[in-house]
């Protein structure tokens, strides 16, 4: 344990000069401006920007630029000036790297506060490490019962210093059936599940897809578990031929969907319907698919659509998209929303902390948030368990774009009205 860490209280009185971030990203803040004697408040970040997992992660050195001009003249709190330090650490898409890196932050720069974002793989170590060494800890972008559950949760008592805000899978199950039912076909589903955190979650007999899609009249042939970065998916396809599945779901990193769609083509495997999360919610994952990409669906956790603003630098989803589209001639893609709401919610805790040299007080702040942010509302305490709050979710189809090859139609809104649909899902040609 930390030698400065005295009943539960982390005092940091640091050098303002303290701090990192994203190699090529923006200079730091130059301390100058600051009153002599208001410390840095250090915030970590931690996410996939290489590896199978690094679509989770393109938008991070956006999100981060934007954040440091943001917070260039720092934070107000009591009447005093704080600069911020953004920290960040690249996971590698490795959940032993997400732990140690998590580790150096706490221990070695010694955050005031953790962000982290993009699969279970990413988070929960993380997380897991903040609990230990009681550090708040924010997370996103893992659906909430690999989050929770994952991490050997007990709904009756919750952690005391990790908080998770993003959609669950009664969400995700809700959406993708929605959208189905929407559709004419046999109702018999081909389930690719892999043996990580997610496919577990999704593929779970009590609490995943097999319950409920039994309930809603849809057959469900699950061939089983199977280790990423698979090469062969023959015996998947061939399960899925005998079953004659109209329609195939599953949560696959990229690299996995693009095997299986080349050999489910080559293999006389069409399904009508082909709706997978991971795999499918970034753009340049579909382009790679060429024109397999083409009516393929997926989740959708934020879009331009989405009716939300950001607390920080006032701007509407659109307006974000666009920003990110001019600066980094990419495509929009999902995760901008909620990298952008974790510094939302870091920030707002920071200026609410009643001891802003307290890890508790800063913990306190983060569990009593009531927060309009870029992707929704969050508010813990009225969520699922203790420590979740919960995102809107809509469902989305690729379609042939205009301004891009592919854009992201929202084709179902049924658990969030206020996003607008722009056409019903088609059946793929």
């Amino acid at each position: 344990m930390d030698g400065d860490l005295i009943d539960g209280r982390r005092r940091r009185f640091m050098s303002l000069a303290a701090g990192g971030a994203l190699a090529a990203a923006a200079p730091m803040f130059s301390p100058l401006v600051f009153a002599t004697g208001t410390r840095t408040l250090k915030i970590g970040y931690v996410s996939p920007q290489t590896g199978p997992l690094a679509p989770f992660g393109e938008a991070d050195r956006f999100t981060i630029q934007q954040m440091q001009g943001a917070l260039k003249n720092g934070v107000s709190i009591a009447g005093k000036t704080y600069p911020v330090s953004i920290v960040v650490k690249d996971s590698q898409s490795n959940p032993n790297r997400a732990s140690e890196v998590a580790n150096d932050l706490i221990l070695k720069d010694k955050v005031d506060i953790m962000l982290v974002s993009g699969t279970p793989e990413t988070a929960n170590p993380v997380s897991d490490a903040c609990e230990l060494n009681e550090t708040p800890c924010v997370s996103t972008v893992v659906p909430w019962q690999p989050w929770f559950f994952g991490r050997k949760g007990d709904p009756k008592k919750g952690f005391s210093y990790t908080y998770h805000f993003f959609w669950g899978l009664e969400d995700v199950i809700a959406v993708y059936t929605g959208m189905w039912q929407s559709v004419q076909t046999n109702r018999s589903v081909g389930g690719l599940f892999p043996n990580d955190g997610d496919g577990n979650a999704w593929g779970d007999a009590k609490l995943g897809f097999p319950p409920v899609l039994a309930q809603k009249g849809f057959a469900l042939k699950d061939p089983g578990r199977f280790q990423s970065m698979t090469q062969d998916f023959s015996a998947q396809i061939s399960a899925f031929r005998q079953s004659n599945a109209q329609i195939v779901t599953g949560v696959v990193i990229p690299p996995d969907a693009k095997n299986f769609l080349v050999q489910a083509r080559q293999q006389g495997l069409k399904p009508k319907v082909i709706s997978i999360g991971k795999a499918l919610l970034f753009p340049t994952s579909i382009e790679a698919l060429g024109d397999l990409g083409e009516g393929l669906s997926t989740e959708v956790w934020w879009s331009p659509s989405h009716p939300f603003r950001s607390s920080l630098t006032g701007q509407n989803a659109r307006q974000v998209a666009d920003e990110y589209e001019r600066v980094t001639s990419k495509q929009w893609t999902q995760p901008i929303g909620f990298a952008h709401a974790l510094f939302e919610i870091a920030i707002d805790s920071f200026r609410r902390a009643k001891d802003i040299d307290s890890n508790e007080a800063i913990r306190d702040a983060v569990a009593s948030t009531k927060l309009d942010t870029l992707v929704g509302h969050v508010e813990w305490g009225n969520g699922p368990v203790k420590n979740v709050a919960k995102t809107p979710l809509v469902g989305g189809q690729w379609v042939k774009g205009q301004k891009h090859r592919f854009d992201l139609a929202i084709v179902n809104n049924q658990l969030a009205p206020a996003v607008p649909v722009s056409g019903p899902l088609r059946l793929i040609a």
